[in-house]
């Protein structure tokens, strides 16, 4: 079996609202925990539940992710100020 080689370089990775974007998804997962809470009955009867827990699970990770997004967006811009010459 030939080992497969890539025929042009990966493209770079996109920037974007990374903060925003995970705080958008944050909100989003503890919506539809909240939403889906006044069904708790219903989700118990048939053995359903997990999907309440998959949403508050999927809260707590994306508050993870907000701190580790914001250290991050930190981190680059500061190594962004360390790198450019102070201008007198």
């Amino acid at each position: 079996m030939a080992k497969w080689t890539p025929k042009h370089e990966a493209p770079e990775p996109l920037e974007g609202p990374v903060v925003g974007t995970i705080t958008g998804g944050t909100i989003v997962w503890f919506a539809l925990f909240l939403v889906q809470l006044p069904f708790y009955g219903w989700f118990d009867d048939h053995g359903h539940t997990w999907w309440l827990w998959t949403c508050l699970a999927g809260g707590g990770l994306g508050l993870l992710g907000i701190w580790y997004v914001r250290r991050r967006d930190a981190a680059i811009k500061r190594s962004a100020r360390e790198q450019t010459p102070a201008t007198p």
